[in-house]
């Protein structure tokens, strides 16, 4: 029992002196709205807090240069070393937003940056019958007031992929008929050359020396030409393969 007492009282003492430790190294978030980011951190040092300006935005109610909001909010216990997160206020908006639509990307940035502006985010659309590169659209609209922040986005157009198709096999089929189907489908006939002949084509069966017959002298022939019945044996790309718009087909035929 006396044990049992003593690993209690301890193990109370441990949890009150983890409490007090704890709660020794917390403070309490002074308010700073209003306050420049100097004296801001002036009054949060000695508190062991910092001070953190991440995003600036207009206000008609806060000087430039003063902060305007702040998380965690006046009140709030935290421990030492904790960041407070601020906003910087610019004071009334004073500058136009420029209408950049139709522009040029590159253009229209330019003239968002040379105003003292941001870009905040840009998005990318497909749109048939436009170029690559143009802005569509931008928020905030143009000479638009009362904006909160002066960070503008931006749509801009995206090059259309061309079109892409799974690849037929026309082997074992006429060359012809191939021929047109491709180019009725807008792609182009390549190079067409004859496949070489099979290896027994040209071998003969065995003869004694006695009935062989004499060759007579030989003129060279002509090598063989596609046709358009000759019969497709190999393509390229082969089918089955995806392939885009426009592209160029070769064919082996015999």
């Amino acid at each position: 029992m006396v044990a049992l007492v003593l690993v209690a009282v301890a193990l109370v003492s441990a949890l009150t002196a983890m409490r007090f430790a704890i709660h020794g190294q917390e403070v309490e978030v002074p308010a700073i709205v209003g306050l420049t980011p100097s004296d801001a951190e002036r009054a949060l040092a000695p508190l062991g807090l910092q001070i953190d300006a991440e995003r600036q935005y207009y206000s008609p109610q806060i000087p430039e240069g003063r902060i305007m909001t702040q998380l965690p909010l006046p009140g709030t216990k935290v421990r030492r070393g904790w960041q407070v997160r601020v906003a910087q206020s610019m004071g009334p908006q004073r500058v136009a937003i420029p209408d950049v639509t139709n522009q040029s990307e590159r253009a229209a940035e330019w003239n968002i940056r040379r105003r003292g502006l941001e870009v905040a985010s840009r998005a990318e659309m497909q749109l048939p019958g436009t170029s690559g590169d143009l802005v569509l659209a931008q928020s905030p609209p143009p000479n638009a007031s009362q904006v909160a922040a002066p960070r503008t986005s931006l749509l801009v157009t995206e090059t259309a992929d061309p079109p892409s198709y799974v690849m037929p096999s026309f082997v074992g089929q006429p060359l012809g008929s191939a021929s047109h189907t491709l180019q009725d489908a807008g792609f182009k006939l390549g190079n067409i050359t004859m496949a070489p002949p099979p290896a027994n084509a040209n071998s003969t069966s065995p003869t004694t020396a006695e009935s062989a017959p004499v060759p007579a002298p030989s003129v060279p022939a002509t090598p063989p030409q596609p046709t358009p019945a000759s019969i497709i044996v190999v393509q390229t790309p082969p089918g089955g393969q995806k392939v885009l718009a426009g592209a160029v087909v070769n064919f082996e035929v015999r």
